[in-house]
C-alpha cells in the first residue's frame, strides 16, 4: 500500500473517520471538539502495546506545556471499551479523547506499518502474531528496538530525569522504589541507570495483570502506530510513523 504522506489526506481521513469513543461508548466522529484549533492526533496499536502506556505518561507529564500552546490532543487505540476504559484508569489519559477502532481499520487506511507478518501454515492467526511480536521484541523486523531496550537500563545523559525524588513507585514486583533511589545511580537531572526501565517494569505488570482487557483480539499484536500534528487549518506541521516496537518518537525527550 502507498504511504500516504500528503496532509490533506491524512487530514480527510481522520474528518470521515468514526470511532467508539470511550467517554460515552457512542460512535462518534474523532474529530468532535478539534475545530479551529491545533491538533496532536495519535494512532495507537493495541492499548496493552507498552509504547502506548508509555506515550500516555510522557503527554500527562507534559500536558500542561502543551495545553499552553493551544493544542488538542485526540487518539485512536486498538481495542473495545473495556480496554480503552482500564486504559485511561491506570494512564490518566481523558476518556473523552480517546477512541478505539477493534479492527485497526484506520491504521490500514493511513498505511500504517503492520509489524513483521511471518506466516507459517501450522499456525493460527493469533499464533502467527504472537510468533512474530516476540521476533520484533528480540529486534528482528523492529529498528531501534533493542537500543531502546538497553537504553532504559544503562540511562542516558541527553533524556531529563523521570521520576522525581519524593515520587515513590509502586505497582511492580520489586518493593516500592522512591525516586531518590535512582540518585545513587548518577546523581540528578537526567535519566538514570534503570529509571525508565522501573516505569516499564511498572507497565508491563499492569498490562499482563490485566491482559484480556487490554487485548481483546491478539491478531493485530504486531500494528505499529503514528503521530500526526496538524496547525489549526489542517496542514501537517510534523508526523511520525512508527516502525518497530519501542520507537513512538525520533527522539525522547
Amino acid at each position: 500500500m502507498n504511504t500516504l504522506t500528503h496532509s490533506e489526506n491524512i487530514y480527510s481521513i481522520l474528518r470521515q473517520t468514526q470511532c467508539l469513543r470511550i467517554s460515552d461508548g457512542e460512535i462518534q466522529p474523532v474529530l468532535t471538539g478539534c475545530s479551529n484549533t491545533s491538533l496532536l492526533f495519535l494512532i495507537w496499536s493495541q492499548l496493552g502495546d507498552f509504547d502506548n502506556l508509555e506515550y500516555a505518561w510522557w503527554l500527562r507529564k507534559e500536558q500542561e506545556k502543551i495545553t499552553a500552546q493551544g493544542i488538542t490532543i485526540r487518539a485512536i487505540g486498538i481495542g473495545d471499551r473495556n480496554s480503552g476504559k482500564r486504559f485511561c484508569q491506570y494512564t490518566g489519559f481523558p476518556e473523552e479523547w480517546l477512541f478505539v477502532d477493534s479492527q485497526a481499520a484506520i491504521h490500514t487506511s493511513l498505511g500504517l506499518d503492520p509489524g513483521l507478518s511471518l506466516r507459517l501454515p501450522f499456525l493460527s492467526k493469533s499464533q502467527n502474531a504472537w510468533l512474530n511480536l516476540i521476533l520484533m521484541c528480540a529486534g528482528i523486523g523492529s529498528p531501534r528496538t533493542l537500543a531502546e531496550v538497553f537504553r532504559g537500563y544503562t540511562g542516558d545523559k541527553q533524556a531529563p530525569q523521570l521520576i522525581e525524588d519524593e515520587e515513590v513507585i509502586r505497582g511492580t514486583p520489586l518493593p516500592p522504589i522512591k525516586g531518590s533511589f535512582f540518585n545513587l545511580a548518577g546523581g540528578k537531572g537526567w535519566q538514570r541507570p534503570f529509571e525508565l526501565a522501573t516505569l516499564r517494569l511498572r507497565n508491563m505488570t499492569e498490562v499482563l495483570s490485566n491482559w484480556h482487557t487490554y487485548v481483546s483480539d491478539s491478531s493485530y499484536l504486531t500494528q505499529r502506530g503514528a503521530t500526526f500534528l496538524f496547525d489549526q487549518s489542517g496542514n501537517l506541521i510534523y508526523q511520525h510513523r512508527d516502525r518497530g516496537i519501542l520507537g513512538f518518537a525520533e527522539n525522547y525527550e
